[in-house]
């Protein structure tokens, strides 16, 4: 009977087992709230902010309290008001939100390089001129505070070939094919 040695007559007393002590689950709930914490300020820190406020701190704030977050070229151009046609591209822009929030995803296309990016732009697609085409750019969280211009550049990076006959004093002497 050596195998049934090991199995109890009173299975009573193995059910019976030391309840956790009020300390270690007080332990085992401030691990949890820690890690909890941990998480949020996670979320937090991957979580866009401008200057310590959220986008949607920023778009709840008045025109007035957003302008003292811009860094000073873009606080003093603002502060001299917008000029009109700053101002018509701002009504296209609250237009196109509109129709964003219907469904239409509406391209507003502009050759004002000089506005500054507001957080109600946040989500829009605006066609910026570049001298020779309309660049799309998609406005994002990071872009607020900056110039259109900066995102749609007037210049290309030149990818010179090989010289052509002629380009060169040596090259003046190679035989034609």
């Amino acid at each position: 009977m050596a195998p049934n040695e090991d199995i109890n007559e009173n299975p009573e007393e193995e059910l019976e087992e030391e309840e956790p002590s009020e300390e270690i689950i007080e332990e085992v709930e401030e691990e949890e709230d820690e890690e909890e914490l941990d998480a949020q300020k996670e979320l937090d820190r991957l979580r866009f902010h401008y200057r310590g406020y959220t986008l949607e701190e920023l778009k709840k704030m008045n025109m007035d309290q957003f302008i003292q977050l811009l860094p000073a070229r873009a606080r003093r151009s603002v502060k001299r008001g917008l000029p009109p046609r700053q101002r018509k591209l701002l009504e296209r822009l609250r237009r196109a939100f509109r129709a964003k929030k219907r469904g239409k995803d509406l391209l507003t296309r502009t050759h004002i390089r000089d506005m500054i990016i507001f957080p109600e732009m946040v989500g829009l697609k605006i066609g910026v001129y570049n001298g020779r085409n309309f660049e799309v750019v998609d406005i994002k969280p990071e872009m607020i505070g900056h110039y259109l211009g900066e995102f749609s550049l007037t210049r290309k990076r030149v990818s010179h070939g090989s010289p052509g006959i002629g380009a060169t004093r040596s090259s003046k002497y190679v035989p034609l094919k």
